[in-house]
């Protein structure tokens, strides 16, 4: 069974672990009402994607589009 010779320093562990940090959520904004909301998503505040009215404004967006 292969063991470690030396122990891991914690640089060396925090050097491996450096890219599972969180990554924080990208935003842009909507090009009709200039809402925040999440890319390649339908407008939660307008309901508004790629400039077209996928959904009528205040209606809710659940299962709103599946294609």
């Amino acid at each position: 069974m292969a063991v470690p010779k030396r122990k891991t320093s914690p640089s060396r562990r925090g050097m491996r672990r450096s890219h599972q940090a969180l990554q924080g959520e990208a935003h842009v904004e909507c090009s009709a009402c200039g809402e925040l909301k999440r890319p390649h998503h339908i407008c939660s505040h307008c309901g508004h994607y790629d400039n077209r009215e996928v959904v009528g404004a205040g209606k809710a967006l659940k299962g709103a589009v599946r294609a």
